[in-house]
């Protein structure tokens, strides 16, 4: 099955380019983050990738929220209370909010994530400060509503479509490989925040394990047909170098099975 596979923006945050590399930035300026959900569309299925944040953690965390995840979906002509499939790469506060935004849904997620934030090591303050309760004890709620399917390792969830995992960022990290008519494109999640993380073989320094974050980026590359096929998880190049979705939505949503323009 080939699919389109759109990437929603639905908030942003400045910040020194040094705070995005565990060494630190050689160059002074700013390195602006984009945060991201993604929708996965073909032959009347819909699988939305990671739930984003809310208004509550924007303020908290001093992000600026553009959109709600939904509205943005909405723009596509996503409901988000029919969708089926929910994957979400991480349990990370910007990647797992808003569940009850998807009554309706099954959240994929691996045993190993689930594992780790209801686990010892959230008793670090260093580890757990970029977790929300409230979205852990969501998905603990949707665990005994029979509403999550846990994955150990590599999946196929769809004829095309698959979740990977990569570890490093989180225990339970993992990245979605997605057969389209460019080839197969691979939503990094948080394996690469930006391009410049894979093009100079660096770490973002929120980061449980550095050496398998490192290795994560050769797992990116073999699982995609190009390194233009990996589009990283929060690098506002992505709503540059793609097209987008429809008309009018420029700096809202792009097309990423369509090749990029740089």
């Amino acid at each position: 099955m080939m699919w389109e596979v759109h990437a929603i923006r639905y908030a942003r945050h400045d910040r020194p380019a040094r705070e995005n590399f565990l060494d630190n930035d050689p160059h002074e300026g700013q390195g602006p983050l984009d945060y991201f959900v993604w929708a996965v569309v073909g032959e009347g299925r819909v699988f939305v990738v990671d739930t984003g944040f809310g208004r509550k953690e924007a303020e908290a965390r001093k992000r600026e929220l553009l959109r709600s995840p939904a509205e943005g979906l909405a723009t596509l002509g996503i409901d988000s209370a029919k969708v089926e499939d929910v994957i979400v790469t991480h349990m990370h506060y910007d990647h797992a909010g808003n569940l009850d935004l998807f009554p309706n849904a099954r959240f994929h997620i691996q045993d190993r994530e689930m594992r780790y934030v209801t686990g010892r090591y959230m008793s670090h303050g260093l580890l757990r400060g970029s977790f929300a309760l409230a979205d852990v004890e969501g998905m603990v709620r949707r665990t005994y509503q029979g509403r999550v399917a846990f994955h150990e390792g590599d999946a196929e969830l769809a004829p095309g479509l698959s979740v990977h995992f990569i570890g490093g960022h989180t225990m339970g990290l993992q990245s979605v490989r997605v057969e389209t008519k460019r080839g197969i494109v691979v939503l990094a999640s948080d394996a690469a925040h930006l391009y410049a993380h894979l093009d100079e073989h660096r770490a973002f320094p929120t980061v449980l394990n550095v050496g398998d974050m490192l290795e994560g980026h050769a797992i990116l590359r073999r699982l995609a047909s190009s390194e233009r096929h990996i589009v990283p998880g929060h690098d506002p190049l992505v709503m540059r170098r793609y097209p987008p979705s429809r008309p009018g939505l420029d700096g809202v949503a792009v097309r990423l099975d369509v090749a990029p323009g740089l």
